[in-house]
């Protein structure tokens, strides 16, 4: 365990005393907004990203010294482990290089090298290979070798079964494998052709090569679908002249007898073995690399809009545009409560536009609507045509093209059902689109966050390892915002450290049979919440309606006692903390030392500049901090309205290897390049924008028969 303590602390260029504690926090059952938020004296302050990346690494390290040990214990079995195997194997740093180690001494099939093995022909290999200075020719050499019991009729049949081993044996080496995968990666291109005579989305990669090393992700991605569907013919070239001569001279001692036979050995190895396994293993790491390209973006859009703003205490009309089913409307107060639902049908077949204004002034006035909230899908373009020219009418009343990814999938759900078992699916749609707008957290929570539509072929990456990463994001976004113990759905009560569904169901149902929680304590009484989910739960739940403001707060309750000494150092009361009168707290920490304080209260400097921060804020929304969302009102632009040159400005939907889409209210979003984002060269999107940025944009080309716009950034600021 130490080695993997100090090969952790390396590579995240952390103490190692920092390393080994997370690692023991992580294996006492602690979650990693818990350890980032409540331990930090434990690892110097490293915040989610890098722990989760700590926790990953130690998983991998993990299975590595596993799958080192059995690979060790199998060779050992075959009374084949050398010292200096046994070194090579130890020392392997991936799990790739103990396969390849191993590769020689795995269980195989049948193979032509097997069957010349059962003919005895194993130490003319042997032989051959060494390519011993004195030893006759090949030919000669064979003789001794033919068996016809084995079926070695000639010296050519030894021969020929000699040249499969030794092929075999080629094919097997650790270091050959790790030269031609280097030299590949540098030389071997990627080919696509077109396998159907038709149109398609792929027509990029009809007549397409790229070297290895300079594929982007998301080409890998495009020619692997296409493949799948049909479209491409995929494969890799390289010029012998560019690996072969090289892995000759690995095996090849020129000037002896058996040079020829060897050299035509490993030209065969290279053709017949080992060229259609690295294609395939090159193609697969691709493949792997990519897809943990996509799922980091993917992971690094969702988190900003998990993230935007909230629109609080707002009525909301959520507007769910549809054709032949029409649209469906939910009107739902402040808090997210459902006031009114409707259907209207304003859009074809029926046209009934007359009809659907009356009944959308009707509840505006009726429940003093302020913002509309409308879906981005089907019919959507009419819908907000339709709103905008209504709101003219409405004075205050502004609305918003909402993401409604994932609200089919939402509203079809069981936890929709029982939500709202009243309504019907195309009406949970409605209120699920208006809740998008007054709190996207609570709301996206109760999506699979891989339908919420902000990654690129999200159905082609690896599932599990997809999931995997998006829930830790959600979990990350969940527990920086906290939760309202009292309002809480399941779904977000289920993303809180320490709760699982269950415990999060059975917190809901404590709730409606004894009223609202008073208090942090009474989580205790919920029924499988024990002391271990309450520590890692309690800080992340607030509870408004508890007499202690420190319930209020993110302070955890095992650091109630130091808050409370600190108010008494610097003067101050918990009435003060409920009034809001702490405006000085900080300044009187600063002055006396934080150092002092933090001694003097029992804790350390990280945990007491947090309470700091909790007590002169009781009860804030980190997410207040950012930028608004743009609401619109009744002036209303179409494509055929662009103009290049114009200046805009816009929100950005999406964030992908080679750029972003950004919403400009003009129904379709914008394409910036990765050429048009900044004045400096960047790697990628993601270093300068993220999903939820307002941003100002020019019109470079709108295209009215395509649907595509080209924007720019750079050339607008």
């Amino acid at each position: 365990m130490g080695k993997i303590i100090s090969l952790l602390a390396a590579e995240l260029e952390e103490k190692a005393e920092y390393v080994e504690n997370v690692v023991r926090l992580l294996d006492e059952g602690s979650t990693i907004p818990f350890i980032a938020r409540y331990r930090k004296e434990l690892h110097g302050a490293m915040d989610d990203g890098k722990l989760r990346l700590l926790e990953e690494r130690l998983n991998y390290l993990r299975n590595l010294e596993k799958r080192r040990e059995e690979v060790l214990s199998s060779i050992e079995a075959q009374d084949k482990l050398t010292d200096e195997l046994r070194a090579a194997i130890e020392n392997a740093a991936t799990l790739s290089e103990v396969e390849d180690l191993y590769l020689p001494y795995r269980p195989k099939r049948r193979t032509r090298a097997t069957i010349a093995r059962e003919k005895g022909l194993e130490p003319l290999a042997e032989r051959l290979l060494a390519q011993a200075k004195d030893d006759p020719a090949p030919a000669e050499l064979a003789i001794d070798y033919v068996n016809s019991d084995l079926g070695v009729e000639t010296p050519e049949d030894a021969l020929a079964g000699a040249s499969d081993i030794i092929a075999e044996t080629v094919s097997d080496s650790a270091e050959a494998r790790k030269m031609l995968r280097e030299r590949l990666m540098r030389f071997a291109k990627l080919t696509t052709a077109q396998a159907k005579d038709e149109d398609s989305v792929y027509r990029l990669y009809y007549s397409f090569e790229q070297i290895l090393c300079k594929l982007q992700g998301h080409q890998i991605l495009a020619v692997n679908r296409g493949e799948k569907e049909g479209f491409l013919k995929v494969g890799v070239s390289v010029a012998d002249a560019d690996v072969l001569p090289h892995l000759i001279r690995m095996f090849v001692t020129p000037g002896r007898n058996a040079s020829e036979y060897v050299r035509a050995a490993v030209e065969d190895s290279w053709q017949r073995l080992l060229f259609p396994s690295m294609e395939r293993e090159i193609r697969t790491a691709l493949t792997d690399e990519a897809s943990e390209g996509a799922i980091r973006n993917f992971a690094l859009n969702l988190k900003p809009l998990l993230m935007q703003p909230p629109v609080k205490n707002k009525v909301t009309l959520g507007y769910d545009p549809g054709y032949r089913m029409g649209c469906k409307l939910a009107v739902v107060d402040g808090t997210g409560k459902v006031l009114d639902t409707a259907v209207i049908y304003p859009t074809q077949p029926f046209n009934k536009v007359g009809e659907a204004k009356a009944k959308l002034s009707s509840l505006i006035k009726k429940y003093n609507i302020e913002n509309i909230a409308i879906g981005n899908g089907t019919a959507s373009r009419e819908s907000e045509q339709l709103i905008a020219e209504l709101i003219r009418e409405h004075p205050g009343v502004t609305y918003m093209v909402v993401s409604e990814a994932g609200a089919s999938v939402y509203s079809a759900s069981k936890l929709a059902a029982e939500e709202f078992p009243e309504y019907d699916v195309n009406l949970r749609s409605a209120v699920s689109i208006a809740r998008r707008l007054q709190d996207p957290l609570a709301e996206l929570v109760k999506i699979d966050p891989k339908a919420i539509g902000v990654g690129q072929y999200q159905h082609d990456m690896p599932q599990s390892r997809l999931s995997e990463t998006l829930e830790g994001v959600v979990e990350d976004c969940v527990n920086a915002v906290g939760a309202d113990l009292n309002t809480a759905s399941p779904a977000l009560l289920g993303y809180i450290s320490g709760l699982t569904k269950t415990t999060a169901k059975n917190i809901v149902a404590y709730r409606e049979e004894n009223g609202i929680f008073s208090s942090r304590k009474q989580l205790l009484k919920v029924p499988k919440l024990g002391p271990k989910a309450y520590e890692q739960c309690a800080g992340f739940l607030r509870v408004p309606e508890s007499k202690n403001v420190l319930d209020h707060t993110g302070v955890h309750p095992e650091s109630y006692a130091a808050a409370e000494a600190l108010l008494a150092e610097c003067g101050y009361t918990l009435a003060d903390v409920a009034g809001g009168k702490l405006e000085g707290l900080a300044d009187k920490v600063k002055a006396a030392g934080p150092a002092v304080l933090a001694e003097k209260c029992g804790v350390g400097e990280p945990t007491l500049a947090d309470i700091v921060t909790e007590l002169s804020k009781p009860g804030r929304d980190i997410r207040d901090e950012l930028p608004p969302p743009i609401m619109r009102g009744a002036d209303i632009m179409e494509i055929k309205d662009l103009k290049p040159g114009m200046i805009l400005t816009g929100t950005v939907r999406n964030v992908i290897d080679f750029g972003a889409f950004v919403d400009i209210g003009v129904h379709r979003d914008g394409l910036v390049h990765i050429s048009q984002i900044c004045n400096r060269f960047i790697k990628h999107p993601s270093e300068v924008l993220s999903v939820g940025d307002v941003v100002k944009v020019m019109v470079l080309e709108a295209d009215t028969q395509k649907g595509r716009i080209n924007l720019s950034i750079k050339q607008a600021n």
